[in-house]
């Protein structure tokens, strides 16, 4: 595999041998006690602000703790904004010291796979255990020859939007627009009544490609062959999708959401200024969890006029892209037999069930078995989350989600192909400079 420079890792970042393992976690779990070898070790966890607040509270409050007594391990864990991830890694690899444990988004483990550690015997052994994990949480994190980082968890993306607004013009419960036609005319109404759809594309790890990519794909456009060297972007079908792009984005969206975050159109949604978006459950988990801070027109609580979607189809089919999560363990540690053996424990069942409980349905679990857990019997409003990372595809399709899709997604072409468009650039002329931009990753 090619290495990559030191200046495109900066560009990427945005800122310049199982069976002796198996019975190992439950004996430590059995015991109780931390593993002598492990006595004062310490280790640096670096993740994102999870958007269930919760859960990061569990994992400082309880977590923490229970590490110490359970491994031995002093545990560091650092919560930084997601889009910020991906510039630390970089600087820790350049720099040779970090934290020793970094939560990659999607397939960033495919761009770092001489700065990382072989953790096949964590993956494995964790994925025997819990049922086998999704194609996707495989696909981003195994390079084909070994596993690049352990499997964490998997955000469903889907759409949340107003019950009572969408009634208003003509799409009552279990009617939601079913093809981008239909989705389109709905969206032109609810924006002529004050309540436009929100979406970003914008530079953001989560809801703009979680967004672009299916959208493309509905309409039979691809990045590359299945050889994963051809590409193939500059065809009629991805031009429809961007011309089809540019008149919908006027008709229904708040045009504004071109410079949104991940974060900018749940605060949208939340304050009643947006109808329909594409996002994780954490809408409406925020505003079931604050009813009398979230409500709507009428001062009745938001949250039981939310419901969820899959994003429409198109000509080519209905897909999803899901935001995959995973923990790379980095070269440089010192620690990396402590390091595996805390992935082991956080990800085992026993551990690992009071963080999924505390997500309440936000993420699934990488591998399975999470799918038959009680807590999906608690709230229907969250069960199209449920099996959701069933149906999803990933950047690089039709082609692996190798390390060139891992770079075509960080450098957000295939977003910007559609922001370039809406901002008045002619499809055709979007669609050839997102065809060269992939063409020279590939090259």
């Amino acid at each position: 595999m090619a290495r990559i420079s030191r200046r495109e890792l900066f560009k990427l970042s945005g800122g310049g041998a199982l069976a002796a393992r198996a019975g190992g976690i439950a004996s430590i779990l059995a015991l109780k006690q931390a593993p002598a070898y492990a006595q004062a070790t310490t280790l640096h966890w670096l993740r994102w602000n999870d958007f269930v607040p919760t859960s990061d509270a569990l994992l400082l409050k309880e977590i923490v703790p229970e590490c110490e007594k359970a491994l031995g391990i002093k545990l560091t864990i650092e919560m930084i904004n997601g889009n910020d991830i991906q510039a630390r890694t970089t600087s820790a690899i350049q720099s040779g010291s970090g934290p020793d444990i970094i939560c990659a988004l999607n397939n960033w483990p495919q761009l770092y796979p001489e700065s990382v550690v072989d953790v096949s015997d964590v993956a494995e052994e964790i994925g025997k255990a819990q049922g086998g994990y999704y194609d996707e949480s495989k696909v981003v994190a195994n390079d084909g020859k070994k596993w690049l980082a352990a499997p964490w968890c998997i955000v469903g993306a889907l759409l949340a939007y107003r019950k009572s607004w969408f009634e208003e013009v003509g799409y009552p419960t279990g009617q939601f627009p079913q093809n981008w036609e239909q989705y389109r005319a709905a969206g032109k109404l609810l924006k002529a009544n004050g309540h436009p759809m929100g979406q970003t594309l914008g530079h953001t790890f989560g809801d703009a490609p979680t967004y672009a990519y299916p959208y493309m794909w509905s309409f039979g456009g691809k990045e590359v062959q299945a050889d994963g060297k051809t590409v193939v972007l500059n065809s009629k079908e991805t031009t429809e999708s961007v011309k089809f792009m540019t008149g919908f984005w006027k008709d229904a969206y708040d045009e504004g959401g071109l410079a949104w975050d991940d974060s900018s159109n749940n605060r949208a949604f939340l304050s009643g200024t947006c109808s329909c978006t594409l996002n994780g459950a954490s809408i409406y988990l925020e505003a079931k969890r604050k009813p009398e801070t979230y409500v709507t027109e009428k001062g009745t609580p938001l949250w039981q006029d939310i419901l969820h979607a899959p994003l429409p189809k198109g000509a080519a089919g209905q897909f999803g892209y899901h935001l995959p999560m995973s923990n790379m363990l980095l070269a440089y540690s010192s620690n990396q037999k402590a390091a595996k053996e805390f992935l082991r424990w956080i990800t085992s069942k026993e551990v690992y069930q009071k963080w999924f409980d505390t997500q309440q349905g936000y993420t699934v679990g990488a591998t399975t078995i999470w799918e038959k857990d009680k807590l999906w019997e608690k709230d229907p409003v969250m069960l199209p989350f449920r099996t959701a990372a069933r149906a999803g595809r990933f950047p690089g399709y039709e082609g692996p989600a190798d390390r060139h899709a891992a770079e075509v997604l960080s450098k957000y072409i295939i977003i910007d192909m559609y922001a370039k468009a809406v901002q008045g650039m002619a499809a055709e002329d979007a669609v050839n400079w997102a065809h060269g931009e992939v063409a020279s990753v590939h090259a």
